[in-house]
């Protein structure tokens, strides 16, 4: 199922009394989340991304704008009404019930010609957990489940009654680094084999890079970038995209552009086309950088991490905004250690140019 967004705003009042003017935690959505996708809204803490989910749920209501299932209008439809699974950060469990009574849940309470028999609901119940592989749980309770267990009971009880959409509200923060890992993966595989669209919540650009169709990135409340993970890594609208993804995070330093090149202290590091004279930003991704002795940017040699298949050099540069630099090289290279600096070549497809005043991507040709 197409869902619409039109113009979509929510406010909340203001609690600091002293400030009369609403805060608005989502503002002038307009977007399109194609049928049968898994689509991130991806953003730091407090960005909107969660109220986003609400209004989608129904949970909230909007201040203004248009909510579309498909052709349906669903913006002033009751919750229940809009036949969407939802599932939280926290689980949200009966305790007193078992795996089986809790996938159950929903479907007991059906009513009309969608109403269900007993065996009809424990066939239903035993399908979604076969689906989420964890039929053989149907007789424990939460308590006896471990943290991903707890979490794929919650997934199997959004998609028990096989909504028309699945949101999914941060829910793998509360599993270790190796669980949400596996779960992701099962997340994704569910989605493909369901074909339900599918809209997750998260503030951990490595898990929205890595299982959605689609990304939207979002700050205080307003959308900066949609797209594919891999073309909005690969070509950021403004700073802030380019600096909320990757790890390690894209190393940003103080540069100029002067006389068809850029400049990043005294080195002249690349040509540039089409931009004009100007103090900029710059963007280099930790993998943009080649190691080499008569490399055109010069920076002070900390450290090195081998982390097997690759290498990490931490070095310094005064047009650093943030001070370490961290470069990603192959393991093939071999560094002087002992040598105060290091010299390297920056990847044409791997550095930015920002405006310094707005943070908006200069169009420009970088060789």
């Amino acid at each position: 199922m197409k869902v619409v967004l039109q113009n979509l705003t929510k406010k909340f009042p203001n609690r600091n009394k002293g400030v009369r003017s609403d805060v608005i935690a989502v503002n002038n959505f307009d977007m399109e989340i194609p049928d049968g996708k898994l689509v991130s809204l991806l953003g730091p803490s407090g960005c909107g991304k969660s109220t986003a989910l609400n209004l989608l749920s129904g949970l909230l209501k909007p201040s203004s704008g248009k909510i579309f299932f498909g052709e349906d209008d669903v913006t002033d439809l009751p919750a229940e009404n809009r036949g969407v699974g939802l599932v939280f950060q926290n689980y949200a469990l009966y305790p007193h019930l078992t795996v089986r009574q809790n996938i159950m849940f929903p479907l007991e309470n059906l009513k009309g010609a969608a109403k269900l028999t007993k065996a009809q609901m424990q066939e239903k119940a035993l399908e979604a957990a076969k689906l989420v592989q964890i039929h053989e749980l149907m007789d424990r309770k939460p308590n006896e489940l471990s943290g991903g267990q707890q979490q794929r009971v919650a997934i199997t009880r959004a998609l028990v009654k096989m909504p028309r959409l699945l949101l999914l509200d941060e829910p793998l923060s509360n599993l270790d680094a190796r669980l949400r890992l596996q779960t992701r993966e099962e997340l994704r595989r569910i989605q493909n084999e369901t074909g339900i669209t599918t809209i997750f919540v998260t503030h951990d650009q490595e898990e929205a890079m890595s299982i959605s169709d689609m990304i939207i990135v979002m700050k205080e409340g307003v959308i900066q970038q949609t797209g594919r993970p891999q073309d909005v890594y690969d070509s950021p609208v403004n700073l802030f995209v380019a600096k909320f993804l990757g790890t390690p995070p894209i190393n940003v330093f103080a540069g100029e552009v002067k006389d068809g090149s850029l400049y990043i202290g005294q080195d002249k590091v690349c040509t540039v086309k089409g931009a004009a004279n100007k103090p900029v930003w710059v963007g280099i991704r930790p993998e943009g950088f080649e190691l080499d002795e008569n490399g055109t940017l010069s920076c002070s040699l900390v450290g090195v991490e081998v982390m097997g298949r690759d290498i990490t050099v931490i070095s310094n540069n005064a047009a650093s905004e943030s001070g370490a630099i961290r470069a990603i090289i192959s393991a093939e290279n071999r560094v002087d250690t002992s040598a105060p600096v290091v010299r390297f070549n920056v990847k044409s497809n791997k550095i930015f140019l920002f405006d310094k005043e707005t943070e908006a991507r200069l169009d420009c040709e970088i060789g």
